[in-house]
C-alpha cells in the first residue's frame, strides 16, 4: 500500500495537470456515494449545472439557489451558485463555467459536491441543503 506523502504528491500531480487554473482554487468536496450514468439524477443534475451557470450569473454578489423539477424524471438535484460582488456578469459567467468544468472533473458522479474557485462558487446535492 502507498504511503501517505506518496498519495499527497499524486493527488498534487493531479489537480496541477487540470486544463484550468488552479491557483485560485480554494476548495472542493465531493460526497463519496456515486451515481450511474442512466440515473435520473444525471439528467437532473446536467440541466442544474446549466441552470446554476447561465442564472447564477446574472447577478453578482448574490447566492442563486435551484431545484430541478422532478415531475418527469422522479430525482430533483438541488444547487447554488454565487459570485464575488466584484465580478462583470460576463465574467461571473465565465467563473462558474470553470466552476462547473472542475466540479466535474473533480467530483466525478458524485451524488453531492462543492467547489470555490476565487472569486466563484457552486454546490450541488441530491438533498435540500437550504
Amino acid at each position: 500500500m502507498p504511503k501517505p506523502p506518496f498519495l499527497a504528491l499524486l493527488l498534487l500531480l493531479l489537480i496541477s495537470s487540470t486544463p484550468f487554473p488552479t491557483a485560485c482554487a480554494r476548495s472542493f468536496v465531493c460526497n463519496l456515494d456515486k451515481f450511474f450514468t442512466y440515473d435520473p439524477f444525471a439528467y437532473s443534475l446536467a440541466h442544474l449545472l446549466d441552470e446554476l451557470v447561465e442564472f447564477g450569473s446574472v447577478e453578482p454578489g448574490e447566492n442563486f439557489y435551484h431545484k430541478t423539477h422532478d415531475d418527469n424524471i422522479g430525482s430533483p438535484a438541488y444547487g447554488r451558485s454565487s459570485c464575488s460582488g466584484s465580478l462583470t456578469v460576463h465574467d461571473c459567467h465565465s467563473c462558474l463555467k470553470l466552476a462547473v468544468k472542475a466540479m466535474k472533473r473533480w467530483c466525478h458522479m458524485a451524488i453531492g459536491g462543492q467547489v470555490e474557485l476565487g472569486e466563484c462558487g457552486l454546490r450541488y446535492e441530491q438533498y435540500e441543503f437550504v
